[in-house]
This record gives C-alpha cells, structure tokens and sequence, in this order.
C-alpha cells in the first residue's frame, strides 16, 4: 500500500489541482486516483486536508445534454415546489422549515 504526498498549504508543486481548480479549467478528474493531498493547520483542530489531482491526466467536462439538462430542471423545480400547498416558491425550500415561508408563518 503506497503511502501519498502530503504538502503544506499552498506549497503544492505545479501540475496539480484540487476538484474545484480542475472544475474552474473546463476539467475533471477523468476516474484518475488522488495522487497527493495538502494539508491546512488549524487551531486545536485537526489539519483541513485537499486531495489532489495531475492536471496531466484530467479529462475534459463532459458537455450538457438535454436529457441531462432536463432532469436538472426537474430536479430543481422539485425543491422549490412546497409540499404544503404545492406552488412554485421561487426559491429552494430549507430544509429547516419543510414548507414555504408563507406556508410556515401561518402555522
């Protein structure tokens, strides 16, 4: 069992990428495994760790279908549609509340 690279923050060497730096560059990690990590202190706390990925071998973004686009869609409109009185609030029901603002106010 090989044993990963670990660097401090902000001292990774070039060619690699954390999940959202490939993201941000139109990449992914194309099924690659994590090939170093780097680690952040923290106060009384355990290190904030970052599992790395070789830019080299990242794939591209896969493009959005419209079968894909649609079942987003859907996806969404489901959490914006309250289980109360079932109309569209126009934004993401909290999970907090379980129902639309007007829907929890009047309880």
């Amino acid at each position: 069992m090989s044993t990963l690279p670990v660097y401090r923050w902000r001292l990774a060497p070039d060619g690699y990428a954390t999940r959202r730096q490939l993201r941000a560059a139109g990449l992914r990690p194309g099924g690659q495994d994590v090939a170093a990590q780097i680690e952040r202190p923290r106060h009384r706390r355990g290190p904030l760790v970052a599992y790395l990925y070789l830019i080299d071998l990242a794939k591209p973004v896969r493009p959005m279908t419209p079968g894909r686009s649609a079942a987003l869609a859907k996806a969404n409109r489901a959490r914006r549609t309250c289980p109360t009185c079932r109309r569209d609030a126009g934004y993401v029901i909290p999970a907090s509340l379980g129902a639309c603002v007007s829907c929890t106010d009047s309880n």
